[in-house]
């Protein structure tokens, strides 16, 4: 269901910005290039940066280079940096950029190891940090603090999510939308959850249980560990988030595994994302409370010309958060912050922003 229609990016409301861009994936490079084209000046830092997205546009400037390596004084002016750096390489460019006070920082990097821990050092250093910026963890902690804010202390909340071809397809019925390691660790990685109203700890990929997918049928769905800050900041008796993918994918996984043939240099080829087949990304967001309101969204996106549906969804909650931040530098102070802290107000413009790039998005108004 790809479309031909141009991206709705209107030109920035502020004086073009000279915007830092770490990591040049599907993601990355949608980010860097919807920025560029709203007119910021935008530099790219990538061990390999010259791909097909982002040469010879205008307004990006390609540097190639370890990241770890980077010197922010060789360069003269820097409004904002995003991280988008896959895992360990990401939180350690994270653990640099809490220690530079004179920028603000997006992370849309998606670590293990997660920065909150460096609140404290963050703001002795005046570093400002706001990570976690994607569709899920991103957009899913801010929908569930909108339902927090809304209802009050909710008794049940749960977030399925997952970018997935638009039917089975080859040996594993799956392509990774972004780093295939990352979604090794993610199946591997204990997933952390909410219990009557304390945080425990499951395994991976269990609690599997088939879905109803709009427009795609029956899927599955297993528990991964992507709550991460909003264990701490929703009230909430139980909450999980699980991933969605194509009947079949996950026993595949577990079977390889529990045989001893699942050969990860073999996965990353063959989960490697293929832009010539079509591709999805859908989430459901439900809360409920303790007298049986709930709320519910949902998110679905098909990719474009422009992008597929994952860097999408995932790159224009980025785009939105960085936008919200130039416009008012003052909107988080020195600190590490989680996306569930952003105010109302730019939820909604995140929210407007996707619905206006054709992202169909059903489910209650942001209020203000």
């Amino acid at each position: 269901m790809h479309t031909n229609r141009p991206l709705n990016l209107k030109p920035t409301r502020r004086n073009m910005a000279v915007i830092h861009c770490f990591g040049a994936g599907l993601v990355g490079s949608y980010v860097a290039k919807t920025l560029a084209i709203r007119g910021h000046e935008v530099h790219v830092h990538d061990l390999n940066p010259n791909n097909r997205e982002l040469v010879g546009l205008q307004n990006i400037t390609l540097h190639e280079g370890n990241a770890l390596d980077i010197n922010f004084s060789d360069y003269d002016n820097i409004d904002i940096v995003i991280n988008m750096l896959p895992g360990d390489i990401g939180h350690a460019l994270t653990t640099i950029l809490v220690e530079e006070s004179a920028f603000p920082s997006v992370d849309l990097s998606f670590s293990e190891y997660t920065p909150d821990d460096q609140d404290e050092h963050a703001k002795d250093w005046g570093g400002r940090v706001l990570w976690d910026v994607g569709i899920a963890p991103g957009l899913s902690n801010m929908l569930l603090a909108e339902a927090y804010r809304v209802l009050g202390p909710l008794k049940n909340a749960e977030v399925r999510v997952g970018g997935n071809p638009t039917g089975p397809t080859g040996k594993w019925n799956y392509m990774a939308p972004f780093s295939p390691k990352d979604v090794i660790a993610e199946y591997t990685r204990p997933a952390r959850v909410i219990r009557d109203g304390e945080e425990v700890v499951l395994p991976a990929i269990s609690e599997r249980h088939m879905i109803q997918v709009p427009e795609r049928g029956e899927m599955e769905a297993f528990l991964t560990d992507g709550l991460r800050s909003v264990l701490n900041s929703i009230p909430v008796v139980d909450m999980s988030e699980y991933t969605v993918r194509w009947p079949g994918h996950i026993q595949r996984y577990i079977d390889e595994r529990d045989a001893g043939t699942l050969n990860e240099e073999e996965l990353l080829l063959e989960w490697w994302f293929d832009t010539k087949i079509p591709e999805f990304t859908w989430m459901e967001v439900t809360a409920t409370d303790h007298n049986g309101n709930n709320m519910r969204w949902e998110v679905s996106d098909y990719g474009g010309d422009d992008g597929s549906s994952m860097a999408r969804t995932t790159g224009l909650v980025t785009v939105g958060c960085v936008e919200a931040w130039l416009e008012d530098p003052s909107m988080l102070p020195p600190g590490v912050h989680a996306p569930e802290k952003l105010p109302p107000s730019v939820v909604k413009r995140i929210i407007e922003t996707m619905k206006e790039n054709r992202v169909k998005i059903i489910g209650p108004e942001i209020t203000i």
